[in-house]
């Protein structure tokens, strides 16, 4: 199943805030891989972002769990950019009282 309404996705902060953030005591080590493997970082984020959103538009989507703010789903996708390759995990939320995808998590992942 795709994503209810990609094209209204809400990044938010996470990528600057976590994901790719050298500074952040977890999201640091995720920051790192973004580097190594895709040459990923804060001051090219908009290949991952729009990465993202190429993703929830045409990959299907992997119920993940429900809870008391939404439904959780993980899409998967692979993400080549002139640095490097690599499967990228991404995972969002559509909470209950909304009808589009927030996103929670990315990182890369082993095949």
């Amino acid at each position: 199943m795709k994503l209810l309404n990609p094209q209204k996705a809400i990044l938010g902060d996470k990528l600057q805030r976590y994901s790719l953030n050298f500074q952040h005591s977890l999201g640091k080590h995720k920051a790192l891989i973004f580097q190594k493997r895709l040459g990923i970082i804060l001051a090219n984020k908009k290949i991952l972002e729009k990465a993202l959103i190429q993703a929830i538009q045409n990959q299907e989507a992997i119920f993940y769990k429900q809870d008391s703010f939404g439904i959780h789903y993980d899409v998967k996708f692979y993400l080549e950019t002139e640095w490097g390759s690599s499967w990228i995990l991404s995972s969002w939320i559509i909470r209950y009282e909304e009808n589009f995808p927030r996103l929670t998590n990315v990182y890369p992942v082993d095949k």
